[in-house]
This record gives C-alpha cells, structure tokens and sequence, in this order.
C-alpha cells in the first residue's frame, strides 16, 4: 500500500481549499523528492485558488512556492543536490535552460518556465516533487521557517529595489508595508538607500518605522502623492510597488522622481492607467519585475542568513489553511504567514 500524504488541493477556483490524503510521490529521472518542514503563504497563492489571472492552472493542483524541506529521495540522474541537503521549492520551478533568457541569466521570463504552486503541485503538502536545478539551496544556520518568506518575498522584493538602479542615499518608497513591504525595508536598508513606506494600516506603517523606515505616510490621506514629494525634495529615485491594488500603483507614480524607475512587484487584475504626459516629460521608467533569479535567490538568502533580513513569521498549521487566506484577503495579515510541517 503506497504511504499517504497530507495536502491542501484547489478542486474549483474560487473555492475553499480541499484537504486531502494522496500518495506520497516518487520521483522520476531528473527530480527530487522534498519533505517539507515549512511553506510561506503568499498573496499569489489567493490570486492562485481564485483563478485571477488570465493563465488559469489546472485542476486540481496544490498552491504553496515558498516550500523548505529536506531532499529524501533523488531520481535518476541527480547529481546537484544530495539526500539530506535542505532545499526550497521556489515560484520559479523550472525552465527550459537554453533559450535567449535563460542563457542571459533572465530565467523567470522563459516561454517554457513552469511555476510552483500553479502549473506544478506546490508546498502545501508533505512532500513536494522538485527540479534539482532549480531548488534554492538554503544556508547553514537559516531555520526553514525563517527562510520560506525569502524564496518569494524577500527574492521578489530584492529583485525589485535592484531595478530601480538606486545608488546608496537615495530616497525609495516602499507601497504596502505587510508580507512583502517589510522585507523589502530591510533590504532597502542594507543597500544603504533611504526608505519612504506608504500603506493604508497605521500598524504597519509603525512597524516599518521600527524596521528603519525614516518616513512613512498613510496611502488614504490626500494629495499622498504631494506629500511625498515634499518631504524627499522631489519625489523618490525608485517606487516598489508590492500591493495588490490599481490604485496604488496608480499613486506610486505621482511618487516618482524625474528620471525616476517605479517597479511593479504587485499582481492586481486590471488595467493600469498611465498619465503619459507626465511619464514621458518626467523621464519616468515604469518597470516590472518577476521574483528574481538563481542568482538573486542566492544573494536574498545570503543577507538572510547574515542576520541582516528576517521575516517576521506567523506559524499556523496546514489544516487552517482556508482562515489563514481569508484573513490575507481581508488585510488582517500583520507579515508573513508560515505553514509549520514539524507536527503535521
């Protein structure tokens, strides 16, 4: 009789997720097999279960792309990783490896990229069959808990503030303080830039203050925009846009320096209306950008493992897993909410 699994299956979009048991996966020539030990829950894994973008995964499949467990079983093959090492299963699941954006180190934009928690079965489960060459490999020294928020929201937001191309000194806002924005602060921080934090949540703006935030303003108070540009003599040299709402993206640009970059991190469905007479008389560069690559992971990780990143962790169990994306939805999400496997 094959040996049983506990996971949280999406059957219909737009629909509680399903617990279930299924077999434990083996893997075949060229995979792994991970036990986890921990899954963040992400904004994607909403966008995920409700089916909110125009690429609709099919069913049923299991969310969760910030999944760190250890490697129990290699496939044919592997030579990468060995049985033992402690590994994360990453939005980023694989890609094609030959293509013009692969052999430029642009991976996460590969026409044939396959994505954890959406087009292959993700980290809400005991075990997770992964790409070897694709696995973030975890530092000494950093818990899996502490490292699941790296292997999306630290990555992503990482990524982000780099394609600003902010020098040290410059002034940056950080929109939406929570899951991501909190990261994205520290981050900032390191890279010896000056953070502006804008949400509509009083607590998280004080929290970003804490982080090291030398301003912060609430997005619902009027003319937010102006104030802003006030207050950084201009405008700030670089916009990370981590909410999931228009009209903060929206507004990050009325925050944006001349010459300035405003990068697009957030995923809302929707249109976004551009003021073109003031992008292009400003000189306003309005870039996005898609978690980040091997090698961006490995740096995200690195500042995480030095101490210098840490997520502010939530622990709850695979079975609350339906409350914890209700409470997501609704904003009622401090930071970061982590899946803690070691009980399961």
């Amino acid at each position: 009789m094959a040996l049983k699994m506990q996971v949280a299956v999406v059957e219909r979009l737009g629909k509680k997720l399903v617990l279930q048991e299924w077999d434990i996966p083996t893997p075949g020539p060229g995979q792994i097999l991970v036990k986890t030990e921990a899954c963040g829950v992400c904004h994607t894994d909403l966008h995920a279960a409700r089916g909110d973008w125009p690429i609709k995964p099919h069913l049923p499949f299991i969310p969760g792309h910030e999944g760190i467990g250890i490697v129990v079983a290699l496939g044919a093959g592997v030579t990468s990783v060995t049985e033992g090492e402690r590994v994360g299963v990453p939005w980023l699941y694989s890609a094609c490896g030959h293509c013009e954006y692969c052999l430029s180190a642009w991976e996460t934009v590969c026409a044939k990229a396959e994505f954890g928690g959406y087009t292959k079965n993700g980290g809400f489960a005991e075990y997770i069959i992964a790409d070897p060459d694709y696995v973030a490999h975890i530092p000494p020294g950093l818990g899996p808990r502490e490292a699941a928020p790296i292997i999306c929201a630290g990555v992503t937001t990482y990524k982000g503030i780099k394609e600003m191309e902010a020098r040290p000194g410059d002034w940056i806002v950080i929109s939406g303080a929570g899951g991501l924005g909190h990261l994205a602060i520290q981050y900032a921080r390191v890279m010896g830039l000056k953070v502006c934090a804008v949400d509509i949540d009083d607590g998280k703006l004080e929290h970003a203050r804490q982080l090291g935030a030398e301003l912060k303003f609430n997005a619902s108070q009027p003319d937010v925009g102006d104030a802003v540009r006030r207050a950084t003599d201009g405008g700030a040299h670089g916009v990370l846009i981590t909410a999931a709402s228009l009209p903060a993206f929206c507004q990050g640009l009325s925050m944006t320096r001349k010459r300035g970059t405003c990068v697009l991190v957030g995923l809302p469905s929707g249109e976004l209306p551009l003021p073109l007479f003031n992008v292009v008389a400003d000189c306003i560069t309005v870039r996005g950008s898609f978690v980040g690559t091997r090698k961006d992971m490995a740096e995200a990780l690195a500042f995480a493992a030095e101490g210098k990143v840490k997520a502010d962790i939530e622990l709850q169990k695979l079975s609350s897993i339906n409350d914890v994306l209700d409470r997501l939805e609704s904003g009622n999400v401090a930071s970061r909410v982590v899946i803690d496997f070691s009980d399961t």
